[in-house]
């Protein structure tokens, strides 16, 4: 199973873009999150990144309205992220329609906290969601606004050890600018941890890319600007599923 994953980035209700997380660059796409989700659906879409990119600044989610318009008129299963960072979080998150949530600073913030949720509302639920620059391979939080000193192989070392499933990595350099996933990073992680399902996020351009990382042990792909841009279109989702499945 090769999963392609549409992503929604939100700030004020709207759907925008950036490039490489910087919100100075931020562009509205369209005031209309759900007729974008529902167009995704209708070609067969089954899973959604839905990025709460106000509450990655802010520490707290604060689109829940959006997921609850998404989960309630679609068939989707929304992953939902931003901000999400205590336990009355992840349950409104949930209570709000979302099928699984994705966190990223809490899991550097308070790593225990964040290992307890694996435990609590089970591996199928909870995604790790570690950015980095390759160039020193330090985690960075807030939205990508924040660089750590964590390192992000022990980083996922320590939650893989305790059950985590799912993991979602970007190469911060590459997110936005379409000049193709960094193939070399995912080569390692699914070396490092073969048995994580891991969601290449950023950098994607086209089909291709796709192909490139199932090839290479990838178990999904989460793609946004190349999509919004014309670059992959939903009749190219269409062929790709076809073809090989999602």
């Amino acid at each position: 199973m090769f999963d392609i994953i549409p992503s929604i980035y939100l700030i004020n209700g709207k759907c925008v873009r950036l490039k490489r997380g910087d919100f100075s660059t931020e562009e509205v796409i369209s005031n209309n999150p759900l007729e974008i989700a529902q167009a995704f659906e209708d070609h067969g879409i089954r899973w959604l990144h839905l990025v709460d990119l106000d509450g990655a600044r802010r520490g707290e989610p604060k689109n829940y309205h959006i997921l609850e318009a998404i989960s309630g008129y679609t068939n989707l299963n929304v992953d939902f992220t931003g901000g999400i960072s205590t336990d009355g979080d992840v349950l409104k998150s949930f209570e709000h329609g979302a099928r699984a949530i994705t966190a990223a600073s809490v899991s550097v913030s308070y790593p225990e906290r964040f290992a307890q949720w694996i435990m609590s509302y089970g591996r199928e639920k909870i995604n790790l969601a570690a950015d980095t620059n390759p160039e020193d391979h330090k985690i960075k939080t807030k939205g990508w606004t924040k660089k750590t000193e964590v390192d992000l192989f022990e980083h996922i070392e320590n939650f893989y050890s305790r059950g985590l499933k799912y993991l979602k990595c970007s190469d911060v350099t590459r997110d936005g600018v379409m000049e193709g996933p960094n193939f070399e990073l995912y080569k390692e992680i699914v070396a490092k941890f073969p048995t994580i399902h891991l969601a290449a996020n950023g950098g994607v351009r086209s089909i291709d890319d796709f192909i490139q990382l199932k090839e290479n042990g990838v178990t999904a792909v989460v793609f946004g600007r190349a999509y919004y841009e014309g670059k992959i279109t939903l009749q190219d989702l269409d062929k790709f599923m076809a073809a090989h499945g999602n």
